[in-house]
């Protein structure tokens, strides 16, 4: 927003210096005129430059001020002055196996990661790979399979034969994070969490995430914020900072990236429902961490799963609606001991039963009780 003002400055500031000057007589312009050509044309385009008014800045940043306040405003009407902690956000499990990314064998959503986005869910959970060039998988897939070496989202190995487990073309992690980058600088009012299944190195990693235009200015370091002493910030802090993106990673090696070990910074239940759908106990996912878990000062996110082990269609309209309502209500919250859970990941978020009761509505209810 600064750079049109400055330019509007550049064409305004020297002539408004000159008119003051040939007010009183013209007799007298003409002289002076002339001076002030001889020293535009013996000092250059820089003596322009100066010319800028020297609040010109502090008005670029009025501006940027005004958006980012309608943002902070925005968020406060929706969440007030509740934490991090103390709200609720829809989550897609397996969100880049989708319909519309790219061609999957087996998808865990029908929208798009950006579609997903645009229609609510807060919370997407991915799976890392290392990719390493191949010759062979290349020719076998007749051309379709040639990919640079580098980090990349597949359900299973990502050596594994073309098109039986992974996407083909197949899906990067620095594209991938950069649809949702994008999605954030467009929305300055949301906040964004993902969800590393992670397979990669630190290193890997950190070089992707290098290479996604813009994610430094919008990730949230937790260790800046001393959040183990001071405890999670409210909403509308975060949209205020712009620190908008949380990333959480099953791998413990890199919180230097701004990448939270989930093990130390999260409770979790047990992701699977069952072959069947009928295990609706809510147990914790490590063994160590129960999800009632207290310390000082300190609450953890709690991330609760909601999918079977096979993801359907069929199956998340029998799982989405009454039941997990009923599973967050009975079995969950008690299990945490007395708390709702901060993000709620389904297969096929927009499908649900004929109760009325949807993923995004269950959410919806959960931010109502607070």
């Amino acid at each position: 927003m600064s750079m049109p003002i400055q330019e509007a400055r550049l064409d305004v500031g020297p002539r408004a210096r000159v008119r003051p000057a040939g007010t009183g007589s013209s007799r007298r312009a003409g002289p002076l005129a002339v001076v002030l050509l001889l020293l535009v044309s013996l000092v250059g385009i820089p003596a322009v430059a100066s010319a800028v008014p020297p609040d010109a800045p502090a008005r670029a940043s009025s501006v940027t001020s005004d958006a980012n306040s309608a943002a902070v405003a925005q968020a406060r009407a929706r969440w007030g002055d509740r934490r991090l902690d103390e709200v609720s956000f829809l989550g897609t499990h397996n969100a880049f196996t989708n319909y519309e990314d790219s061609r999957w064998s087996s998808v865990s959503q029908s929208e798009s990661l950006r579609h997903q986005l645009d229609n609510g869910v807060r919370g997407l959970s991915l799976d890392t790979h290392w990719y390493e060039r191949s010759t062979w998988l290349c020719v076998i897939s007749f051309g379709s399979d040639c990919f640079p070496s580098d980090v990349y989202l597949c359900h299973g190995d990502c050596k594994t034969f073309a098109g039986a487990t992974y996407a083909l073309p197949r899906q990067s992690f620095q594209s991938t994070m950069q649809t949702v980058v994008d999605f954030l600088a467009a929305n300055p009012q949301e906040v964004v969490t993902v969800f590393l299944e992670d397979y990669v190195s630190a290193r890997q990693l950190g070089d992707s995430l290098g290479r996604v235009r813009g994610l430094d200015q919008l990730l949230f370091r937790p260790d800046a914020w001393d959040v183990r002493q001071q405890g999670w910030p409210r909403m509308t802090e975060l949209v205020g900072a712009g620190k908008r993106l949380l990333i959480f990673s099953d791998a413990p090696d890199r919180e230097y990236l701004g990448v939270m070990y989930d093990k130390a910074w999260t409770v979790s239940n047990f992701w699977s429902l069952g072959d069947l759908g009928n295990d609706l106990s809510c147990v914790s996912r490590w063994s160590d961490v129960p999800l009632d878990r207290q310390e000082p000062g300190f609450r953890r996110l709690f991330t609760m799963s909601h999918h079977r082990n096979v993801p359907t269609v069929i199956n998340a309209a029998l799982d989405n609606g009454t039941k997990l309502r009923d599973r967050v209500t009975q079995q969950c919250r008690a299990a945490a001991g007395g708390r709702d859970p901060n993000f709620v990941s389904v297969d096929f978020h927009r499908v649900s039963d004929s109760s009325g009761h949807t993923p995004a509505s269950i959410v919806a209810e959960l931010n109502a009780r607070n």
